[in-house]
């Protein structure tokens, strides 16, 4: 992939014929090559700004548009999956799917009951691609692992990457993970979350009922009131989850949204899921809390406790990293930019500096924090795309101010 983006730039100076190429590549190797487009396709600051424009537009196509499996194929893994012909498990199924990502496809169907429904179908042989994929990667991580310093931890780095990845082939795990999801935002209105079909369901089958819905590409051109309201909606969603259910879904591409003006926005895919330690939980809300409140100490002193720093650079240059995160809370109503959400990239290529200065006081992040990082960049972007002003804090307040916990102490 890299030599034929070259030889494309190199050539033409043509960044979109370019990102035609790396989309070409990325969809066909699928798993996590696949992933890597999908960020690239809307996590601003992940592309040189130049070409940024030109690189998203054509990427773009891998959040729902990836290459497709075979129907035999995908027929074949269906049957082998859950025990009987397609014919007998669904009264009509398209072999034809409507959308294609990175780890599966999914297709329209409808029961016996005339309930019409979803299935997601994982490309045949994913798994393997993956399984070597990691395998590749860990001689990768060991080899940095020798010229980086050990308080950095490269393999425990690359281990909780590797289970994440491992687990979201396992589709009875995210239909857990979406029955959690679903309890934990029950009586939204705002919200909906798709019921899982557990009997149409396996460990490569994931069964749901259909969601319907438009694009964030198409909200973008939606009225400003409706940006707004849908905004707060998706801050509700992401940080309830984290500060009151202490879990979060780590893969916040837009794909995984669908909205309807004036209606209930959709949340689907719930494949990679962290569940917070206790100890980052705690310390969350508190900082949270402080964020509400407006207090800048308090703030600084529960946000170096939740990375469980031990002073100097490293430390402040972690808290500072964390209250851009949290800056739509203090200065709410806020609006967040593309360039706000680039800045948040450019602050964890910062933060790398640290492991790499002596006295630094670096430590590893805590265990479930890994991928709390991908979130707010992508999380960030996808409200960046929206391009509104929203009052955060007041949607934060609706549930963590009532939000029974034992308040860890606070220092002034």
């Amino acid at each position: 992939m890299g030599g034929a983006v070259a030889a494309t730039r190199l050539f033409t100076r043509d960044p979109a014929k370019a990102a035609e190429q790396m989309a070409d590549a990325l969809g066909n190797l699928r798993g996590l090559a696949a992933k890597v487009g999908q960020m690239a396709s809307y996590v601003d600051g992940f592309v040189p700004e130049a070409q940024a424009e030109a690189f998203q537009t054509v990427l773009r196509q891998l959040q729902a548009a990836a290459p497709r499996s075979p129907a035999p194929a995908v027929r074949a893994l269906l049957e082998r999956e859950l025990g009987a012909p397609v014919d007998r498990l669904f009264s009509a199924f398209a072999d034809e799917p409507f959308a294609s990502a990175s780890i599966g496809q999914v297709h329209e169907a409808w029961l016996a009951d005339g309930r019409h429904v979803a299935v997601k179908v994982q490309h045949p042989g994913i798994d393997k691609a993956v399984e070597a994929d990691l395998a590749n990667g860990r001689v990768l991580a060991d080899f940095a692992g020798a010229f980086a310093p050990s308080t950095l931890d490269t393999t425990r780095l690359y281990e909780e990457l590797s289970r994440r990845f491992i687990d979201e082939l396992d589709y009875t795990r995210e239909a857990a993970a979406q029955e959690r999801f679903a309890v934990l935002h029950a009586g939204d209105p705002d919200m909906w979350i798709p019921a899982v079909i557990r009997e149409r369901s396996s460990r490569r089958v994931l069964c749901t009922d259909l969601a319907q819905g438009q694009t964030l590409e198409k909200v973008a051109t939606w009225p400003e009131r409706e940006r707004a309201r849908i905004a707060r909606i998706l801050w509700r969603f992401a940080y309830k989850s984290i500060l009151v259910g202490g879990v979060f879904n780590a893969d916040p591409h837009p794909g995984n949204y669908l909205f309807n003006r004036g209606g209930k926005v959709v949340f689907l895919d719930f494949g990679c899921i962290e569940e917070l330690t206790p100890h980052v939980a705690r310390w969350a809300r508190a900082a949270h809390r402080a964020a509400l409140s407006q207090n800048e100490a308090i703030f600084a002193r529960n946000a170096g406790r939740l990375v469980g720093a031990q002073g100097g650079p490293w430390e402040a240059a972690f808290v500072a990293y964390l209250r851009q995160c949290v800056t739509p809370l203090f200065q709410s109503p806020f609006h967040v930019t593309r360039k706000f959400a680039r800045d948040l990239v450019r602050g964890l290529y910062d933060l790398k500096t640290h492991a790499f200065e002596k006295g630094s006081g670096f430590a590893p992040v805590p265990e479930s924090t890994l991928l709390l990082n991908r979130l707010h960049v992508g999380f960030f972007s996808v409200l960046a795309r929206l391009d509104v002003v929203a009052d955060y804090a007041a949607e934060e307040r609706k549930f963590l101010t009532r939000l029974e916990d034992v308040e860890p102490p606070t220092f002034a």
